[in-house]
């Protein structure tokens, strides 16, 4: 069998432990071919979030608080069943998770700045909606008489 190709980076110079990682394989749902019965192909991986020491302080707390709603008792689970082998679907699972770690724990995007309407711009529109509220009343026949 190969050797997994890990560490697997979340981001910079932080990466899953393979020590924190549980592993459990099931049988996996759709084709497969003779061997579909026999093998156990699903991958599905958990990571204690809560009680793990490998991330940073801060970036645990932005994941916990981000991934609240997928956390079983600070632990987050990823399956990966796409896959016929058991070997490439550990390889996506474990991509997976580490993506998702990834974008749990990135530092939130710097407020937007609004920026100020150029006064040309704005003049030019309130021009453009005069004459087009006076090019609508000229159509209606109400001086007609």
């Amino acid at each position: 069998m190969e050797r997994m190709s890990g560490p697997y980076v979340v981001r910079g110079s932080v990466s899953l432990p393979e020590a924190e990682l549980m592993w459990r394989f099931s049988r996996s749902s759709g084709p497969g071919g003779q061997h579909v019965n026999t093998t156990d192909s699903q991958v599905e991986l958990r990571f204690d979030l809560a009680r793990t020491e490998a991330l940073p302080a801060v970036w645990k707390e932005r994941a916990l608080e981000r991934l609240a709603g997928r956390l079983v008792d600070g632990v987050v689970t990823v399956r990966a069943s796409e896959h016929r082998s058991q070997w490439r679907n550990r390889e996506a699972a474990a991509v997976r998770l580490a993506a998702l770690l990834a974008e749990a724990s990135a530092p939130p995007p710097k407020p937007r700045r609004p920026t100020r309407i150029p006064r040309g711009i704005n003049e030019r529109r309130l021009r453009e909606k005069k004459q087009r509220s006076e090019r609508k009343r000229g159509r209606s026949g109400r001086d007609w008489a």
